[in-house]
């Protein structure tokens, strides 16, 4: 008899499940960081104290749009990974 007992390993599905979460969640969170990015570049070009700010606003506009796209990307990309991985498992 062993002096020790070693707790079950949960199972394969609620480990992935788990991992499938914090990944959506980290996602989420650089989601959320590139769009406040994009709208921090636009911002300085915004606050410039160059007479001529229109080129600095048209990148950060563009900033912005491209931050929010990849967000999107992102985000759906995860997503569908997590519905993919959530319905490969026999129920």
């Amino acid at each position: 008899m062993a002096l020790w007992h070693l707790p079950q390993k949960p199972h394969y599905r609620e480990e992935a499940t788990i991992m499938v979460g914090m990944i959506q969640i980290l996602t989420y969170l650089l989601a959320v960081y590139l769009v406040f990015k994009g709208f921090e570049i636009l911002q300085i070009a915004v606050m410039s104290n160059r007479e001529s700010r229109t080129g600095g606003i048209v990148i950060g506009a563009l900033a912005v749009v491209v931050a929010i796209g990849t967000a999107l990307f992102f985000v759906n990309m995860a997503d569908t990974q997590a519905s993919s991985i959530a319905n490969s498992f026999p129920k």
